[in-house]
């Protein structure tokens, strides 16, 4: 097979990749995007999509925004359930006192393979997009005017001037090129099973994050999918899981059969297909995203979030700020390290201040006492509870609630 030329070769087609390549195409500039999968793919994932995805999807093109939004596979979901160590818990909606009307931000809650290949259908709309599926890219040699990029058998190869790296946090990419590697303390094995018929799923179908002692600095999910079924799992730091010597799928297995709450809620549970385990490099070191003629995006850029481990809204970001970028070295004919530094200081002046927040409160989470504190606070203070509904989209709210002095004053104020 002749060597495919291009400007701008995305590795991975995931949602940071697809994203970048809709990007690109809507900007009319060319690219091919490989995948080592065929789609649809199942891909291992807490399947939760913050506001961020429609917002991203929408300044792309507002016709694929309202092609999600019509899509069946999804279900709207309208906040999130934290639920502390003593079992109090407060619903912090997506946007302060919604009133579920069409159009409001919201999340959603749908399986990756059904959203990844919704971005797919998307890519094939573009005729400036050459998709190849089920090439595994594992060779990657930077030449004088590109990278040559093939695959291990040889018979695919692409010569690009600029790589979009998005295959994922297994990247080997970011690990050979780009020279970044898993470190415990910045990284989050986590398990999802899928179950059908749990119990107690909230009506506005919010999703749970339950911050239990015993998994602590992580939590147990339950996110609601459509047809009754739920998106289960559980996440904990590395670092913790080889302190600990923890077990996760026995820790799931036991959380919902002995938890006191749990047990009743998944008595009339059935579990659907295998527990599938997966790695979440977490955003809360600060690394260099770009080199000499690439750019890292998604997971392959270690950009999820470090509380609540969402990553999807980060990966599109990502993909389309390096998008953004390769056009502007394109234009220039300039993929140099020093050019392709703004790239990064794109991602951390639009993702850094949350990134940096949330890293803060997920070195919090691990002492039960001040989730305690806080739901207290809340059940009784109207004041703070409207305070805390203000988080996730409100960035100086969670800097305020990362400050030592902000719980002294709690205390005091009681």
């Amino acid at each position: 097979m002749p060597i495919i030329k291009t400007d701008i070769c995305i590795i991975g087609a995931g949602p940071a990749g697809a994203t970048a390549a809709l990007q690109l195409a809507y900007s009319g500039v060319p690219c091919v995007i490989i995948d080592k999968a065929v789609f649809p793919r199942d891909k291992v994932c807490g399947d939760g999509l913050s506001g961020k995805v429609l917002t991203l999807l929408g300044r792309i093109d507002p016709g694929i925004a309202a092609r999600l939004l019509a899509a069946s596979f999804k279900l709207d979901s309208w906040g999130v359930n934290f639920v502390a160590a003593n079992r109090m818990g407060i619903n912090i909606p997506y946007k302060a006192g919604y009133q579920k009307a069409p159009g409001e931000p919201r999340g959603f809650v749908c399986k990756r393979m059904d959203f990844d290949n919704f971005l797919v259908d998307e890519l094939k709309r573009c005729p400036q997009v050459q998709l190849i599926e089920g090439v595994n890219i594992t060779k990657h040699t930077l030449e004088a005017d590109g990278y040559l990029l093939g695959n291990a058998s040889g018979d695919v190869q692409i010569k690009a001037k600029l790589v979009i790296a998005a295959n994922g946090a297994y990247s080997s990419f970011t690990k050979e090129v780009a020279n970044i590697h898993m470190e415990p303390e910045h990284y989050v094995a986590g398990i999802r099973a899928y179950y059908k018929n749990i119990s107690g799923i909230h009506p506005d179908k919010l999703i749970e994050l339950h911050f239990l002692k015993n998994i602590l600095p992580g939590y147990f999910w339950i996110f609601p999918l459509p047809n009754g079924e739920a998106n289960v799992g559980v996440g904990m730091l590395s670092s913790s899981l080889r302190r600990k010597k923890v077990n996760l799928k026995q820790l799931l297995h036991d959380t919902v059969t002995k938890d006191p709450e749990m047990k009743e809620r998944f008595k009339d549970a059935v579990l659907m297909g295998t527990i599938d385990g997966y790695g979440l490099p977490l955003g809360s070191k600060k690394r260099a995203l770009s080199g000499e003629r690439y750019m890292l995006t998604g997971d392959a850029a270690y950009l999820i979030d470090p509380f609540t481990g969402e990553g999807i809204g980060n990966a599109l970001y990502s993909g389309r700020m390096a998008a953004e970028q390769a056009i502007i070295a394109i234009a220039a004919d300039d993929y140099s390290a020093a050019a392709l530094r703004a790239y990064d200081a794109h991602v951390y002046r639009v993702l850094g201040p949350e990134l940096i927040m949330s890293t803060k409160l997920q070195k919090l989470i691990k002492y039960p006492w001040i989730l305690n504190m806080l739901m207290k606070m809340a059940a009784r203070n109207k004041e703070f509870r409207s305070l805390l509904t203000s988080m996730f989209h409100e960035v100086d709210i969670r800097r305020k609630l990362t400050q030592p002095m902000f719980y002294l004053r709690l205390l005091f104020s009681r």
